[in-house]
């Protein structure tokens, strides 16, 4: 009656919470210093490699099928913090953590395809993500230590958050994710937009978190359990639900493994639910959802956006806009399309009204931006609505699948399919397979590439500009080819346009689900929101490639350290020409010109991160069924 812990499935989150500490450790007892900085950074990066190593042995062991939990038909998974077979009749005879040749439908942390996925997803976005941040910590006034430390705990609770399938698991990563980025926001001291961002985003994630907490607590009260699996046998009529007097499953208590019975009023029904018991449901599934949407930046739950993107470092921003908003959506797909699939009528209008509202919104409002922070950060509100949209037409997608199997009212039985972890009888557990979740994941995967690769240049550019416009990066493509030339590939594959073909694989891939869902009207809407970014995607990208008034010779320096931006004066700016040498020519700045960008060799991390973003952005538009292998959707897979 021991619940076992399978320490290999949980590898990749203890690395990063290890060195986490460790980061913390030798802060404390080191010296202060540039090379203490570029130590902790190395260390940091240490720690994400190793998690993504285990993330790689993981999928490679599931893949073949050689390890207990693992197996089937050339695919497995992976299960710890289980409820033993002796607490759980319901998963009796179905095996135990650690020890079975299948997955237990009871358990808290599961590492199938989907998890692994969205794991590796984060990690390599964490690697873009440190390397900008040794820039940003290069010119000093940021402790590196406790940097480092909070943004390791970030990327944990972004790991862990697709691997949980608990409402408590769930809501506990979702926090570590969010909880960390207010004080790297703040850390960036006596700036007062830092501060304003750090405060808006405080305000708004504890709202948001409030209202989801609420929703969550009405979905245990009638589920009478916290496990999603079992959430869905109950929210699809599979089984009564434990939580709802004179159903008889009060005994069912939290694992919700007690024996029920089915005469009682308000009790689930293979039909539905009665009024009272489904308003409730209805509630705690809108409130579940609005919560979400704050986390993703979603219409109209997004006004924060801006504010803390252009306030926060741009390290920060880029995380916000790639892995918090990758484990928001992982989060919300668990939830929607695991253990409240037997509600997709009331959720799939309100997904469906929010994905059009928000690409519109998003697009409209960044044609008025003329900060390229600002720009993209209504561009990443845009691009959740992209995302959003496929989740619309899911339970489309899950009824084009086969069966899993048939429903047992004693519970789910556990077994395995190519890709991923399928609960016989439970509704929605095929649903982490279909097509619609794997063109939101495909869309969030190419998204992530293009973004941060744009996220690059653009702080390599904030180095010399304060104000970091788009007149900034006029003339860009002349004074720094690679930074140009590598901004210009991400802006156009944010368009969907060639050679950046990954946007518009990507693109193609959620308007094919869409259509095929039969939400046209939502088609329509996104295609019309694609045209609309293609004017501010096209317009900066034209910038960039566009001569600057006045060409001189411009001296090669070596970038000064740059003080807080609320805090510079005209006569303070360091010229853009001094921070990077002119390959072969320079501009000097004159009355109405951009600051001249010399971006050298004085920022070495932001440019392997450059290269690292761009490059698989670059696999994705000659390959584009390297994503859609990922994501389970690829027709030569």
């Amino acid at each position: 009656m021991i619940q076992q812990i399978d320490y290999f499935v949980i590898a990749p989150p203890l690395a990063l919470a290890l060195a986490a500490g460790l980061v913390l450790l030798l802060d404390a007892f080191l010296p202060s210093g540039p090379r203490i900085r570029t130590a902790l950074g190395l260390v940091t990066i240490g720690g994400v490699l190793v998690a993504l190593g285990f993330i790689v042995a993981q999928a490679t062991r599931a893949g073949a099928g050689v390890r207990a939990g693992g197996g089937g038909q050339g695919g497995g998974s992976m299960a710890t913090f289980c409820v033993p077979d002796a607490l759980a009749p319901a998963a009796a005879g179905r095996g135990s953590a650690g020890g079975s040749a299948s997955v237990p439908a009871l358990c808290s942390f599961v590492a199938d395809r989907f998890t692994l996925v969205f794991a590796g997803l984060v990690l390599v976005a964490a690697l873009v993500v440190v390397l900008m941040s040794m820039t940003e910590l290069a010119a000093g006034g940021i402790p590196p230590g406790e940097w480092y430390f909070l943004l390791l705990c970030t990327i944990t609770g972004a790991v862990t958050l697709p691997a949980s399938r608990d409402l408590i698991m769930l809501v506990v990563a979702l926090e570590l994710v969010s909880l960390p980025v207010f004080a790297l926001t703040a850390l960036k001291r006596y700036d007062g937009r830092a501060s304003e961002a750090a405060v808006k985003l405080f305000v708004v994630s504890v709202v948001s978190t409030a209202v989801m907490l609420f929703g969550v607590s009405l979905l245990y009260g009638i589920g009478g359990t916290v496990y999603l699996s079992r959430l869905a046998e109950v929210f699809s009529g599979a089984v009564p639900a434990p939580g709802v007097v004179g159903t008889g499953g009060q005994g069912a208590g939290a694992l919700g493994a007690g024996a029920v019975t089915s005469s009682a009023a308000g009790m689930v029904t293979a039909q539905g639910m009665t009024s009272p018991t489904a308003g409730v449901i209805t509630v705690g599934v809108v409130l579940v959802l609005a919560g979400f949407a704050f986390k993703i930046a979603a219409v109209p739950f997004h006004s924060w956006a801006p504010d803390v993107y252009q306030g926060a470092p741009v390290p920060v921003a880029a995380l916000l806009s790639v892995i918090s908003k990758a484990a928001g959506f992982a989060g919300l797909i668990l939830l929607l399309v695991t253990a409240l699939s037997g509600r997709a009528a009331t959720w799939t209008p309100i997904v469906a009204i929010i994905a059009a509202l928000t690409m519109t919104v998003g697009n409209l409002l960044a044609l008025r931006q003329r900060s390229a922070v600002r720009l993209l950060a209504w561009s990443s509100v845009a691009q959740s609505g992209y995302v959003l949209a496929p989740l619309a037409v899911a339970h489309h997608a899950t009824e084009r699948m086969s069966p899993a199997g048939p429903t047992s009212a004693s519970g789910p039985a556990a077994t395995i399919s190519p890709g991923g972890t399928t609960l016989t009888g439970v509704p929605g557990g095929e649903a982490l397979l279909s097509g619609a979740v794997g063109a939101s994941l495909t869309y969030l995967i190419v998204y992530a590439a293009m973004n941060l690769g744009a996220f690059a240049v653009v702080m390599l550019v904030s180095r010399a500009a304060a104000r970091n416009e788009l007149g900034d990066y006029r003339g860009l493509a002349y004074r720094s080819p690679v930074a140009g030339l590598a901004l210009g590939f991400s802006l156009i594959c944010l368009a969907g346009l060639p050679p950046g073909l990954a946007g518009l694989f990507a693109k193609v891939v959620v308007f094919r689900e869409l259509v095929n869902g039969g939400a046209g009207w939502l088609a329509v809407i996104m295609a019309v929101n694609t045209v609309l970014g293609l004017y501010y995607y096209v317009s900066w990208t034209a910038q960039i490639f566009t001569p600057a008034p006045g060409v001189a010779v411009a001296p090669q320096l070596t970038a000064a350290p740059r003080p807080s931006a609320s805090k510079l004066t005209s006569s303070e700016l360091t010229p853009a020409s001094e921070l990077l040498p002119a390959s072969g020519v320079s501009s000097a700045p004159g009355p109405g010109s951009a600051p001249h960008l010399s971006l050298g060799h004085a920022f070495p991390a932001a440019w392997v991160a450059v290269g690292l973003a761009v490059a698989v952005a670059v696999v994705f538009s000659i390959a584009p069924q390297v994503a859609m292998d990922l994501a389970l959707l690829s027709p030569f897979s």
